[in-house]
Protein backbone atom coordinates (compact mmCIF):
# COMPACT_ATOMS: atom_id res chain seq x y z
CA UNK A 1 0.00 0.00 0.00
CA UNK A 2 1.41 3.64 -0.76
CA UNK A 3 -0.02 6.74 -2.05
CA UNK A 4 2.56 7.00 -4.59
CA UNK A 5 4.23 9.95 -3.32
CA UNK A 6 7.21 9.88 -2.26
CA UNK A 7 8.28 10.26 1.74
CA UNK A 8 11.27 9.75 4.27
CA UNK A 9 10.07 7.13 5.45
CA UNK A 10 8.79 5.07 3.30
CA UNK A 11 5.45 3.05 3.26
CA UNK A 12 6.65 -0.52 3.18
CA UNK A 13 8.66 0.54 6.29
CA UNK A 14 6.07 1.67 8.39
CA UNK A 15 3.43 -0.81 7.72
CA UNK A 16 6.25 -3.71 7.89
CA UNK A 17 6.73 -2.02 11.78
CA UNK A 18 2.63 -0.88 12.54
CA UNK A 19 2.44 -3.26 15.17
CA UNK A 20 5.71 -2.04 16.84
CA UNK A 21 4.95 1.45 16.55
CA UNK A 22 0.75 0.92 17.93
CA UNK A 23 2.45 -1.12 21.05
CA UNK A 24 4.95 1.94 21.61
CA UNK A 25 7.41 -0.89 21.29
CA UNK A 26 9.81 1.33 19.24
CA UNK A 27 12.56 4.18 20.34
CA UNK A 28 10.76 7.97 20.47
CA UNK A 29 12.76 8.90 17.33
CA UNK A 30 11.02 6.10 15.18
CA UNK A 31 7.35 6.66 16.32
CA UNK A 32 8.11 10.30 15.59
CA UNK A 33 9.19 9.34 11.85
CA UNK A 34 5.72 7.21 11.74
CA UNK A 35 3.78 10.27 12.82
CA UNK A 36 5.20 12.61 10.54
CA UNK A 37 4.49 9.40 7.76
CA UNK A 38 0.65 9.36 8.71
CA UNK A 39 0.33 13.23 8.62
CA UNK A 40 1.54 12.60 4.46
CA UNK A 41 0.37 9.48 3.35
CA UNK A 42 -3.58 8.75 4.03
CA UNK A 43 -3.53 5.17 3.12
CA UNK A 44 -1.32 4.30 5.57
CA UNK A 45 -3.16 6.83 8.29
CA UNK A 46 -5.74 4.84 7.16
CA UNK A 47 -4.33 1.34 7.92
CA UNK A 48 -3.02 2.30 11.06
CA UNK A 49 -6.78 3.57 12.15
CA UNK A 50 -7.80 0.11 10.99
CA UNK A 51 -5.22 -1.67 12.70
CA UNK A 52 -5.75 0.40 15.94
CA UNK A 53 -9.59 -0.19 15.87
CA UNK A 54 -9.27 -4.04 15.80
CA UNK A 55 -6.61 -3.96 18.57
CA UNK A 56 -9.03 -1.85 20.93
CA UNK A 57 -11.84 -4.69 19.96
CA UNK A 58 -9.43 -7.22 20.69
CA UNK A 59 -8.62 -5.64 24.23
CA UNK A 60 -12.40 -5.26 24.86
CA UNK A 61 -13.15 -8.70 24.09
CA UNK A 62 -10.33 -10.49 25.21
CA UNK A 63 -8.63 -8.07 27.60
CA UNK A 64 -9.66 -10.62 30.87
CA UNK A 65 -8.83 -13.78 30.24
CA UNK A 66 -5.82 -15.02 32.04
CA UNK A 67 -3.13 -16.64 29.60
CA UNK A 68 -1.42 -19.50 31.22
CA UNK A 69 1.95 -19.45 31.93
CA UNK A 70 3.54 -22.18 30.16
CA UNK A 71 2.17 -20.31 27.21
CA UNK A 72 3.28 -17.74 27.91
CA UNK A 73 7.08 -19.17 28.37
CA UNK A 74 6.77 -20.83 25.32
CA UNK A 75 5.58 -17.72 23.19
CA UNK A 76 7.93 -15.30 24.98
CA UNK A 77 10.48 -17.96 24.50
CA UNK A 78 10.02 -18.08 20.77
CA UNK A 79 10.58 -13.93 20.68
CA UNK A 80 13.71 -14.07 22.54
CA UNK A 81 14.86 -16.63 20.02
CA UNK A 82 13.54 -14.69 16.78
CA UNK A 83 15.14 -11.61 18.41
CA UNK A 84 18.57 -13.43 18.80
CA UNK A 85 18.43 -14.56 14.94
CA UNK A 86 18.36 -18.13 16.40
CA UNK A 87 16.39 -20.54 14.25
CA UNK A 88 13.22 -21.77 16.30
CA UNK A 89 13.99 -25.78 16.73
CA UNK A 90 10.10 -26.72 17.31
CA UNK A 91 10.16 -29.34 19.77
CA UNK A 92 8.21 -32.76 18.93
CA UNK A 93 5.50 -32.60 21.64
CA UNK A 94 4.84 -28.81 19.50
CA UNK A 95 4.36 -30.36 16.07
CA UNK A 96 0.98 -29.49 14.26
CA UNK A 97 0.35 -26.47 16.88
CA UNK A 98 -0.60 -23.23 15.39
CA UNK A 99 2.50 -21.93 17.46
CA UNK A 100 5.21 -23.17 15.36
Amino acid sequence: MSCGEPHETDCSEVLDHLYEFLDREMPDSDCTKFEVHFEECSPCLEKYGLEQAVKKLVKRCCGHDDVPADLRAKVMGRIDLIRSGQPAARPASEEGTSLG
